[in-house]
């Protein structure tokens, strides 16, 4: 019998069919990739297969057997008995699945202790057993700390910690990579091959990331609208795709090889200027130097991308040059003056458009503050404004009286858009504005940007951990490490011709689409890292 066995599932949200007679198999030691868009029912299967729609009122038909248990017809206590012991899972966000009260290591001893009844020093021995297993440094110590202590990377470390307790057949792991910069994200992959070749367990994969499927998996299923699309050797299918959806989807993947298509229209004009940035957190003995002495300059039409791993200090440099933080020292200045206070002129898109927005106000009420803010007078010419607003940015009339949590992530993101340029400005720093999006929804917002720059004469400033979108879109890029900039120049040069070691091992980090080639980039990975 195969590891996983799934015939004709359907599972129903009231009059919303989110899987629509799906069947696959999974066999031992074998790895899965469930591939499509946000909506596509990737992750509503990956809840079937250990019975967590149970309870929820959605409606599930078909069958599913996962490790020999029938999941459709197990009692609750078979479903306890399954989940953990026979098949664990990997959810994308590690802080909404680990409790912020208690230490890491005694979340996964308690973990193993309902599934094998173990002592609570057996418990603990094999907490910190698998803490060590997944790369946790200095295990005995760092099990102690609790979840807020840990980077997005070690968290999504300690999550599969948790799953591997008790040996489990079969690992579920959904967008497991997501919101990680592409070194961690090479780091997570490498690691759950490393213990798929080990264990011999069986893992499927849920992802809207082409690249990371072919990486990981050995066969892709592509899903659209809850079915299956194309079904085969992930080689075969991201090589030669025979359907017309995988072909769009795959053309909308961003290449980090690829220079870019359309080049903006920049000027010699310089509209934003930073010499000699520096920001400190903390006092005395407790101070971190987030930036360190950074110069740069932004020129009308052109985007600069600036890359580098989570930490690098990438974020607070774009709070710097909006004004949303103050320079430990150095100077911003904007179109030749002192640049130190928010300025209307100096908008920011943020990473995540839902902690942005107001979710007891509409979204007309949000892109209207800026207006308001700059002296708009007359509340039905500011109305026109905002209709105006959110046309441009692909969206309609009707959605100005809606709430933030009934859009999706890429009309959010528009939304975020619109309210940016509701203050006329000249330039745009935008922090990580499509990490959590699929390659689809991420190239049509990557579009509008391009667009609005062309027409408008907007400046860039475009921050983000992946490389091959931000080759995309700039004109140059800086790439940061430790709060400085370690290479600058021409977005091609740059990505052609790196001459930093740090600059090369980030884009041998990129996935690459060809299963081939990923493999001898995980083998080159294993050589010893830029320190």
């Amino acid at each position: 019998m195969s590891l996983v066995e799934v015939t004709d599932l359907t599972v129903e949200f009231g009059s919303l069919r989110a899987v629509d007679g799906l069947s696959f198999r999974l066999e031992e030691g074998a790895a899965l990739a469930l591939v499509g868009k946000s909506g596509s029912g990737k992750s509503t299967v990956a809840g079937a297969l250990l019975g967590l729609h149970r309870g929820t009122g959605a409606r599930v038909g078909g069958s599913v057997h996962v490790a020999g248990t029938d999941v459709q017809r197990a009692s609750d206590g078979e479903l306890r008995r399954l989940r953990g012991a026979e098949a664990a899972m990997v959810f994308q966000d590690p802080l909404s699945s680990l409790d912020p009260y208690y230490a890491i290591g005694d979340q996964i001893a308690e973990v193993y202790r309902v599934h094998t009844r173990a002592s609570r020093r057996a418990a603990r021995a094999r907490a910190l057993e698998v803490l060590e297993r997944v790369g946790i440094p200095d295990a005995r110590r760092r099990s102690r700390s609790r979840p807020h202590e840990f980077s997005g990377g070690m968290r999504q470390r300690a999550l599969i910690a948790m799953a591997l307790a008790c040996s489990p057949g079969l690992l579920i792991a959904d967008e497991p990579t997501t919101a990680l910069d592409v070194t961690v994200q090479a780091q997570i992959l490498d690691l759950l091959h490393t213990l798929r070749e080990e264990t011999g367990m069986g893992l499927l994969l849920v992802t809207h990331d082409v690249g990371v499927a072919a990486e990981s998996a050995d066969e892709v299923l592509v899903m659209r609208h809850g079915k299956a699309v194309e079904h085969g050797p992930v080689g075969a299918v991201l090589g030669a795709p025979a359907q017309a959806y995988t072909r769009d989807l795959l053309g909308a993947v961003p290449r980090v090889d690829a220079p870019r298509a359309v080049a903006a229209e920049a000027s010699e004009e310089i509209v934003l200027e930073a010499t000699g940035l520096r920001r400190e957190f903390g006092r005395g003995k407790q101070a971190f130097t987030a930036v360190d002495d950074i110069s740069l300059t932004v020129r009308r039409g052109e985007t600069l991308g600036v890359v580098g791993e989570s930490g690098s200090g990438k974020t607070t440099l774009g709070r710097m040059l909006v004004g949303l933080l103050r320079p430990t020292a150095g100077d911003i200045r904007y179109d030749g003056r002192p640049h130190t206070d928010v300025n209307p002129a100096v908008q920011m898109v943020f990473q995540d458009p839902v902690s942005s927005l107001n979710p007891r106000r509409t979204v007309g009420e949000s892109i209207a503050d800026p207006l308001r803010a700059r002296g708009e007078r007359g509340e039905e010419r500011i109305r026109e404004r905002v209709l105006e607003l959110l046309e441009r940015v692909g969206l309609e009339a009707a959605h100005y009286a809606r709430y933030p949590h009934e859009f999706s992530g890429g009309q959010r993101q528009r939304v975020g858009i619109a309210r940016a340029l509701a203050a006329d400005p000249r330039v745009i720093v935008c922090d990580e504005p499509v990490s959590a999006l699929d390659v689809t929804t991420q190239a049509q917002v990557v579009a509008l940007l391009g667009e609005l720059q062309r027409e408008l004469g907007l400046a860039l400033v475009f921050i983000a951990h992946d490389l091959a979108v931000v080759r995309q879109v700039s004109d140059r890029v800086a790439v940061m490490r430790r709060g400085q900039v370690v290479e600058s120049g021409p977005v091609d040069e740059v990505y052609d011709a790196p001459r930093e070691p740090y600059t090369r091992q980030l884009l041998a980090a990129v996935p690459a689409l060809d299963p081939e080639l990923a493999g001898r980039r995980r083998a080159a990975r294993r050589e010893p890292a830029v320190t």
